[in-house]
């Protein structure tokens, strides 16, 4: 189908987006990579009427080590984060991760700031950022501030983030030994169940996407692991609401997150 007619903007610093996206409210939209909104304006299920593009923004598409976190910038594509060195080195979950996602075309043109503003229930990084309990980085027009990927998350697409709120940046403790087990859909490899799981000291940190409108952290796993996978049985208590769908009913997708949250267990 073909979008609602709109007006296109590029923006060229942080400043100038924030400020246009003041200006016209709720008829503006940002876009990057494109791969959640412009599928979304084809069905005119959104019908901005002014896009305003940050992609070329400086800064924006950096990947940088600061101490101990590795600094992802939000307009990084999927892609990229596949071949970066230092997310490979000190993130490899969030890699894995990456190499997930959708296609090669969808790789080399999404973006990771964009897939967690879009806060898909379906989408891959929700899981990674809440595993390595990350830092998302949004700028408005009161400044810049951090969140922490555990209150970024409160709906069915739906995020702390303000109006007139951009991530800018994502911050990643480093992990020495991560892994991201998923179980996709066949025609758009979004996660049916997705399972991002972290070494931490003698426990584990797990977050799992796919199975709830919201995605978690599976507390009850981490609280009763001992070393071994057994506690993946916990994987789904606490969740009051398992989504249902033509890819898994409510039965068979809270079996599968115990089998992936087994899988990410053993693969730690």
């Amino acid at each position: 189908m073909i979008p609602a007619k709109f007006d296109y903007i590029k923006a060229a610093s942080v400043g100038e987006a924030i400020n246009l996206l003041e200006k016209h409210g709720f008829d503006a939209k940002i876009v990057s990579g494109g791969h959640s909104l412009i599928p979304a304006m084809k069905l005119r299920l959104a019908t901005p009427e002014v896009l305003i593009d940050i992609r070329g923004i400086e800064g924006m598409s950096t990947i940088t080590e600061e101490g101990n976190e590795i600094v992802v910038g939000a307009n990084c594509t999927h892609h990229e984060l596949t071949v970066n060195g230092l997310v490979n080195d000190h993130v490899n979950v969030l890699a894995q991760a990456a190499k997930c996602i959708g296609d090669i075309q969808v790789r080399n043109r999404g973006t990771l700031g964009g897939s967690l503003a879009h806060a898909d229930p379906a989408s891959d990084y929700p899981a990674t950022v809440l595993a390595c309990e990350a830092t998302i980085v949004a700028q408005g027009k009161n400044g810049s501030r951090n969140i922490a990927a555990t209150d970024f998350f409160q709906g069915l697409f739906m995020t702390a983030l303000e109006e007139g709120e951009i991530i800018t940046a994502v911050r990643f403790p480093k992990v020495t030994n991560g892994t991201y087990q998923k179980f996709f859909q066949s025609a758009s490899r979004f996660a049916v169940v997705g399972v991002a799981a972290v070494k931490d000291g003698d426990g584990v940190k797990i977050g799992v996407t796919g199975v709830a409108g919201v995605p978690y952290r599976a507390t009850a796993v981490e609280n009763a692991y001992d070393g071994s996978s057994t506690c993946a049985v916990h994987a789904v208590d606490g969740v009051d609401d398992v989504m249902s769908d033509h890819f898994a009913d409510e039965e068979y997708r809270s079996h599968l997150a115990k089998v992936y949250v087994k899988r990410a267990l053993e693969a730690l």
